[in-house]
């Protein structure tokens, strides 16, 4: 029983859309050819042996009609599958060559199958025999650019070889060749025929189409000769129809791997060849991630210096003042805040201090210096509550304040002003406070004021002393009580308020609690971050849409790449893979670089500013990281899933 033949194609049309109306191209073509044969398929330009060749190698589908190949019907399978038959069973050869610029001949070589998923040794080792074998092996790691036109061609040739494809598909293979180096590339196909490689050749040229065993001729998309040429070589009768022994299929995961290896080189390929593009279209990702960064970092400082802030009131403190709040005009004349709700309040299982406090405005003069100071009158657990830092000297203690000492404990601030050009140590050093003199026992750190307010000179006293010496009254300005860190704030103001309410008959006073206002500025603080770092987001959103646009100008301008890719065997999902590893790798180096120029500002604003400084949080970093990689992957997909359901024939179409 004589073996089916290879190609059978029944009833072929094929038509195309003109207007409202449609061009038919091929009128019910029937045509056969067997394993082993050498066919030249022959007309003029417009006869349509090309779209009937487009058929052959699956690279377009017939309007009409029934195409199968080793008995196999092409009609019903996927653009996958349609794939897998061009990577498997056909190689081409085109006119034009269509090597890719960016690989030397080898790296053009192995493209098909590095598709097919064969070793990179293998695949390489073979690669460089089939070179060497067509007179490349001088050349074999030469550019495009670099070679000739009949050395392209070879490149082409041992492209179509590298999976050993059953058919070799040869379009006009010497059109752009002189004739000495098409007699060479119609050499080369004579012998691989003898090989057992079916070959097809469409030309227009006889005295290429003498070469072969079968002349087919076309005329108006139709076949008006089928003759065979007994002066064309062998009888395909005595060919052994056997090509080279198949590569053995590989592991899945080494031809994933190497597919995603390949389409990785070619993203950083196009992206160093159209560097200024690339960095175009990194631009607004830079910016919107280096503004994510800066702003998070801008506001967990700013939450930070504002928690330092309070701290420096005391944690876990209430503060009691006279009055119905902040600005009530009858606090003056409130009296009931008394040293004696000072002393009630430390007696309270909860409370650790409660401190009395009272201020004036006063001058200070040392020699003919003379400047204004605020007079804080206070208790010597003050200090303790306030987390005070004394920088030398020492505070004023409890028998200070019993004795109405004329100790002062001046903040630096106020150190400067008196003493400009004094460099050792103020300690003991008198100055006239209302002509009244205090000897220094101490300087402190000068508290923060808090919301930028302006930096004050600051004395303190025991504010016994101030309601002695200075005031001439017992009433109190406030009183801290610290409570206990394992008591809650809130609670503690509840009970204390209670309390005083009781004593006082009424609640004349109000109770600033800095715990609670730590919680609602931590709040608000962390919500403005948000609110901004969001707004940061949005360049970062419009940066991907650049990419986007760029991506869709980068398919437009490679899309006879992707022709020469699909006509070799890359699937839907390669072409996918590779543009979308090109979108995500600039959108990544685009955020790794807008992170490092977020850094380098906070080293620029750290060397200008000494008060606040940047916090980076490495969450935000990888946040930020990870957004601009699937903004990339995201505005990347359209483009990438628009180059990969381009049409092949009508990529390669594309010069």
């Amino acid at each position: 029983m004589s073996e089916a033949p290879l190609i059978v194609l029944k009833g072929i049309i094929r038509r195309y859309q003109s207007g409202d109306d449609f061009t038919t191209v091929l009128h019910d073509i029937d045509l056969t050819i067997h394993r082993g044969e050498m066919v030249a398929i022959i007309g003029a330009s417009g006869s349509g042996k090309s779209t009937l060749m487009n058929i052959l190698g699956c690279l377009d589908r017939p309007s009409q009609g029934e195409y199968r190949i080793s008995g196999r019907s092409t009609s019903e399978l996927e653009a996958d599958e349609l794939a897998e038959l061009r990577r498997e069973h056909f190689g081409f050869i085109f006119q034009r060559y269509h090597l890719l610029n960016e690989l030397d001949a080898v790296g053009n070589v192995e493209i098909p199958a590095i598709y097919a998923g064969q070793h990179r040794d293998e695949r390489r080792e073979k690669a460089e025999a089939i070179l060497q074998r067509l007179g490349m092996g001088e050349r074999m790691h030469h550019r495009p650019g670099q070679l000739s036109g009949g050395q392209q061609q070879r490149v082409s040739i041992a492209r179509a070889l590298i999976n050993d494809a059953d058919v070799i598909l040869a379009d006009e293979p010497t059109g752009a060749l002189d004739s000495h180096s098409g007699e060479e590339v119609l050499d080369i196909l004579q012998e691989l025929n003898r090989e057992g490689h079916t070959i097809i050749i469409v030309t227009h040229d006889r005295n290429v189409a003498a070469r072969a065993q079968r002349i087919i001729e076309i005329r108006d998309g139709e076949i008006i000769a089928d003759a065979r040429n007994h002066a064309g070589g062998d009888d395909p009768s005595v060919n052994d129809g056997v090509v080279g022994s198949r590569p053995q299929r590989p592991k899945l995961f080494s031809g994933i791997r190497d597919r995603f290896n390949e389409a990785f080189a070619m993203a950083l390929r196009s992206m160093n060849a159209h560097r200024m593009r690339t960095f175009l279209t990194m631009l607004g990702i830079i910016i919107g991630t280096a503004s994510v960064v800066c702003v998070v970092a801008l506001g967990q400082g700013s939450q930070k210096r504002i928690l330092d802030q309070i701290s420096n009131l005391g944690t876990n403190t209430l503060y009691v003042r006279p009055g119905r709040g902040y600005g009530d005009l009858n606090a003056a004349q409130i009296t009931t805040l008394t040293v004696g709700d000072a002393n009630e309040l430390a007696k309270l299982p909860y409370v650790m201090t409660a401190t009395p406090a009272n201020s004036t405005t006063s001058t200070v003069r040392v020699d003919d210096k003379e400047v204004s100071v605020t007079v804080s009158g206070v208790g010597y657990q003050y200090f303790a509550t306030r987390n005070s830092k004394l920088l030398e000297g020492r505070f004023f203690d409890k028998q200070g304040v019993n004795d109405m000492a004329q100790d002062a404990v001046i903040d630096e601030n106020a150190k400067k002003s008196l003493f400009p050009h004094e460099h050792g140590s103020v300690i003991g050093k008198i100055v006239l406070l209302k002509d009244v003199p205090m000897r220094i026992v101490g300087v402190v750190k000068a508290e923060e004021q808090g919301m930028g307010g302006a930096p004050e000179l600051k004395v303190f006293l025991p504010y016994t002393t101030v309601q002695t010496r200075m005031t001439g009254s017992r009433l109190l300005e406030s009183i801290m009580v610290r409570v206990k860190d394992t008591v809650d704030s809130a609670e503690a103001e509840t009970m204390v308020t209670a309390f005083l309410t009781k004593r006082h008959g009424e609640q004349d006073f109000f109770i600033f609690n800095s715990g609670t206002f730590q919680k609602t500025v931590q709040a608000t603080t962390a919500t403005l971050a948000l609110l901004v770092a969001s707004i940061a987001g949005i360049s970062l959103f419009v940066g991907g849409i650049g990419v986007m646009n760029i991506m869709l100008v980068a398919v437009s301008e490679r899309i006879n790449e992707i022709g020469v890719r699909m006509a070799i065997g890359a699937r839907q999902s390669d072409i996918l893979q590779q543009f979308l590893i090109e979108a995500a790798l600039v959108c990544l180096i685009g955020g790794v670089l807008g992170v490092l120029i977020a850094a380098g500002f906070g080293v620029l604003f750290a060397e200008f500013s000494t008060r606040f400084q940047l916090i980076y949080s490495p969450f935000s970093i990888v946040v930020a990281l990870m957004c601009s990689s699937l903004i990339g992957i995201g505005f990347g997909f359209i483009p990438a899933r628009n180059a990969s359901k381009l049409d092949p024939v009508v990529a390669l179409a594309r010069d």
